[in-house]
């Protein structure tokens, strides 16, 4: 066998045209050449999708599962293990939460207590391999018992194993292996995903937190036209190590307002709003390229000139659905100054009547605020006894603003406040820079998510603030969730097409004329039946989630802040993108090698567990297909390379969920 020290010289030397743009990690590549010098059980495992044949296509229901027959043996994962770039980077899942029950071997009682105390805290959960944001989506089956009892400690939704990727030829051998032996493969880099797209029972994870490199191009020139100063990004680059990069060099890009969030990941592939959304669009409108390794294994490069299709659909198309991408090169733009405003109304100190029309008058303010180009993030959080609230600006934020400027914005406010005999002292601070301001504006911690509540969101057009009627009508409905319980987070932002330069694709054409981006949550007590459950949640879709529809008919949801279980989420998501998305992902990924719970192409399969709650913890399976059926096993096209893939299975797989 080819050492791998080999192995990497030879991937340099037959690296990509591309190749004096790409970072150090990226030039490390897996070959095809590599995989023909390889015994014939091992390149059985390792091939690329098309150095692959199938004599039978006979359909398998569900990918395998540990507790499978076919699940690869030890002898396979030993063999993954020792291909990948270092010897730790193949990971066997063992949750955070383990040091609290007894019978995991790792028990640890300090541990745990320390666990539990910082749980809801994302640092606890960024920098580790398989920790999601949102548990309940994994099946909460580990979890500190004070937060809630799991009764016991299984991997559930939790991947199996985790490829913690140093470099390109890491990555594809994850999606080689996963590809060629049926097994289910899901992408992480932080676990900011609030329905669950980083968990899969069984799973092979490809974790792309390691992948930092960041580098300032000072005058980047594009086939698309653009020239101007860019960053190219690893995949593990989180919106506050980009924007501190940015800073240094004297000018800011277009990310998220959470520290938490891995900018080049599901975020930027999803559309991604930002602070600078109403100045510059979405986060996606500022890609100019890609690098990303295919379902079949190849690294290729997606930009304006090269596999433009694919270039497309990874901008607004959805994370985790047509590859992994590496990393992403996205324009700049000189900083700025900007002003920010924050304010709090409290309803117990007006009457209730005065605090909804403080909130109304605002509300009827948000297309005067977008079209001056800023952000206003709000809260309205209900009282626990069910009829006051309170009204929270945090903030309205002004890019290339002055004091002044906002001052002059918030009088016509100001004045309605003073009419209704409602108290206003809004701060406001003027900023030298976008990434100062954003650093002292938004907060530096995020939540984990609550373990038991569901959350949906709308985008509310423009055309519903034009008139008193649409005004009142959206006013209403947003009243509405908080009076019954419901915390709503409205964002009031306007990423038009003139905005965002007028980019071709695949951002829901919802978002170009949306005013405000509205999310709302329900909790329920965490030890509620799975009955109960099902229950709260049919009621949160056919109820207060029904009427925002109603109220936006022809609109749309974000698809990383949306209902996991959105009605005709395609149109929802994409609107009349879809049927181009869907086909790109047809030719792309033929065997389905990427799936995330609505995302594009996952029609054909369902996560198939006995509780029946919209979660990871179980198979995913085909849709409509009963039984599963004899396959014939891959061969590598090569005269040397035999068909012997069943030499690396074994019966007495490993047992599901053990720890």
């Amino acid at each position: 066998m080819i050492s791998i020290s080999l192995l990497f010289a030879t991937a340099l030397l037959l690296a990509p045209s591309h190749a004096s743009t790409l970072f150090p990690f990226e030039k490390i590549q897996l070959t095809r050449e590599y995989i023909d010098t390889l015994p014939a059980e091992d390149a059985a495992l390792f091939a690329f999708g098309n150095q692959t044949i199938e004599s039978k296509a006979a359909v398998v229901r569900c990918r395998y599962a540990p507790d499978d027959g076919k699940w690869p043996s030890e002898k396979a994962w030993t063999k993954l293990s020792k291909q990948l770039s270092t010897p730790t980077a193949l990971i066997k899942t063992v949750p955070q939460s383990a040091v609290c029950y007894p019978g995991t071997n790792v028990t640890d009682d300090a541990k745990c207590q320390q666990l539990t105390k910082g749980y809801q805290d994302w640092s606890t959960h960024v920098d580790d391999p398989t920790e999601v944001f949102a548990p309940i989506y994994q099946g909460l089956t580990c979890t500190p018992p004070a937060i809630y009892d799991s009764g016991g400690c299984t991997l559930g939704g939790y991947p199996s194993y985790v490829v913690k990727a140093s470099t390109v030829l890491d990555i594809q051998l994850g999606i080689n292996f996963a590809r060629n032996d049926g097994v289910r493969l899901v992408v992480k880099n932080t676990g900011h995903d609030y329905t669950g797209k980083s968990a899969g029972l069984g799973a092979l994870s490809i974790w792309t937190h390691g992948l930092k490199d960041i580098q300032y191009i000072e005058s980047y020139v594009d086939g698309s036209g653009y020239k101007g100063p860019a960053f190219k990004a690893g995949a593990g680059v989180q919106v506050s190590e980009l924007y501190k990069a940015a800073s240094d060099r004297g000018v800011m890009v277009v990310g998220s307002d959470a520290q938490t969030v891995g900018i080049m990941g599901g975020y930027i592939q999803g559309g991604g709003y930002s602070p600078l959304s109403s100045s510059y669009g979405l986060a996606a409108d500022q890609v100019l390229g890609f690098e990303i390794v295919t379902p079949i294994g190849e690294f290729v490069t997606a930009n304006s000139t090269s596999n433009p299709d694919l270039f497309w659909a990874l901008r607004g198309g959805g994370g985790g659905t047509f590859g992994v991408v590496t990393s992403v090169t996205v324009k700049a733009f000189k900083e700025t100054t900007v002003t920010a405003a924050s304010w709090s109304i409290d309803s117990t100190k007006v009457s209730v009547d005065r605090f909804w029309d403080a909130v109304r008058a605002f509300v009827d303010r948000f297309t005067v605020n977008a079209d001056n180009g800023t952000y206003v993030k709000i809260q309205l959080t209900p009282n626990a006894n069910g009829k006051d609230a309170i009204f929270t600006v945090q903030p309205l934020f002004a890019p290339g603003k002055t004091s002044k400027d906002v001052n002059a914005l918030l009088s016509p406010y100001q004045s309605r406040l003073q009419s209704l005999n409602v108290p206003f002292s809004p701060k406001i601070t003027e900023y030298k820079s976008f990434y100062a301001a954003w650093q002292s504006e938004f907060s530096t911690t995020s939540t984990n998510a609550d373990i038991a509540s569901v959350f949906g969101s709308r985008l509310f057009p423009r055309s519903n603030f034009e008139s008193e009627i649409g005004r009142s009508t959206t006013f209403s409905v947003l009243r509405e969730a908080v009076t019954t319980g419901h915390t709503a987070t409205v964002i009031n932002v306007a990423p038009t097409l003139a905005r965002s330069g007028n980019p071709d694709n695949a951002v829901s054409p919802a978002w170009r004329g949306a005013l405000l981006h509205a999310v709302v949550r329900r909790t329920w007590a965490s030890k509620l039946s799975t009955a109960d459950v099902l229950a709260a949640r049919k009621s949160f879709e056919a109820g207060i989630m029904q009427k925002w529809r109603d109220v936006a008919p022809g609109s749309g949801a974000y698809l990383n802040e949306a209902d996991r279980t959105e009605p005709n989420w395609q149109q929802s998501f994409w609107g009349d993108k879809y049927a181009r998305l869907l086909a790109i992902k047809k030719d792309i990924d033929v065997k389905d090698v990427f799936w995330a719970n609505n995302a594009v192409g996952s029609e054909g399969w369902f996560v198939e567990n006995s509780s029946g709650l919209p979660d990871e913890n179980g198979k995913l399976c085909r849709v409509g297909v009963t039984e599963s059926s004899t396959t014939t096993r891959a061969t590598v096209a090569t005269p040397a390379v035999r068909a012997v893939r069943g030499l690396l299975r074994r019966a007495d797989a490993v047992p599901t969920g053990a720890v």
